[in-house]
């Protein structure tokens, strides 16, 4: 199952479930690159970690940005064989707000076009290694969550289905790709909030409530199964969305 010296590319890794999926890789001796817009927060990521990733600060929608992503990456450490496309956000508006469609196209570039490009840049790397793709998606691509979650819903529906069409056009190349859809994860509240730490507890005990398990998965639970995916364990696995979410889109 060992990922031992492959490269590993990761976006959306300064904080959260991206930091979380960076440690694993590296943990298991995996040559890492993380990237995300705030330098301080990649680089107390790579000083976590013994096998220091490497650092890429890049807006994932700037089309140069994600170009540099790439070349950096094999200029680097040579090669590319796992990219996880994690970057992401989400901005709660409604549909019939006057800011509705420029909420809309911000989301979509991130949590989908730069995906898209990023993916479509990276292909013959991963050709050559025979690597794959994981796509860090939502159970919100399964049901609507919120009644003014159209703009984030929507971006992650079409991730996931993004994974199944470009799994039946890589495949015969060797390339596998996989999205893993997580519910509600524990995640740095405290610091994108403001929030006090007994505040971010009580938001988590609310939304455990919505949880079969009656739990909230940790980020690390999350990288667990990333890692699995991206492995050899799940080597006949491709154009499949694995649902991490301690049951939420089961209870009504």
């Amino acid at each position: 199952m060992s990922l031992k010296d492959k490269v590993v590319l990761v976006t959306g890794g300064s904080s959260g479930m991206g930091a979380a999926i960076a440690e694993k890789f590296t943990s298991k001796g995996a040559k890492v690159a993380i990237v995300g817009r705030n330098a301080k927060k990649l680089q107390e990521v790579s000083a976590k970690n013994g096998n220091k990733p490497h650092i890429i600060v890049a807006d994932l929608v700037n089309d140069e940005d994600v170009k540099r992503i790439v070349s950096e990456t094999i200029s680097h450490y040579g090669q590319l064989d796992v990219l996880v496309n994690n970057a992401g956000f989400n901005n709660i508006v409604s549909f019939l707000a006057e800011n509705a469609m420029d909420t809309f196209d911000q989301i979509m570039l991130t949590n989908l076009r730069s995906a898209v490009l990023l993916t479509n840049i990276a292909a013959p790397h991963l050709i050559k290694t025979k690597g794959n793709v994981v796509n860090i998606s939502s159970i919100s691509a399964l049901r609507p969550y919120s009644v003014t979650g159209f703009s984030y819903d929507t971006s992650k529906a079409a991730l996931e289905h993004f994974t199944r069409c470009i799994a039946l056009e890589l495949g015969p190349k060797g390339v596998r790709v996989n999205a893993v859809s997580p519910g509600p994860v524990k995640s740095d509240l405290v610091g994108s909030m403001g929030i006090s730490a007994e505040e971010a507890q009580l938001i988590y005990e609310s939304v455990k409530k919505g949880t079969l398990l009656d739990k909230v998965a940790d980020p690390e639970e999350v990288a667990d199964l990333v890692y699995y995916l991206a492995s050899d364990k799940a080597r006949s696995v491709t154009g499949a969305s694995f649902v991490i979410d301690n049951g939420a889109h089961l209870n009504s």
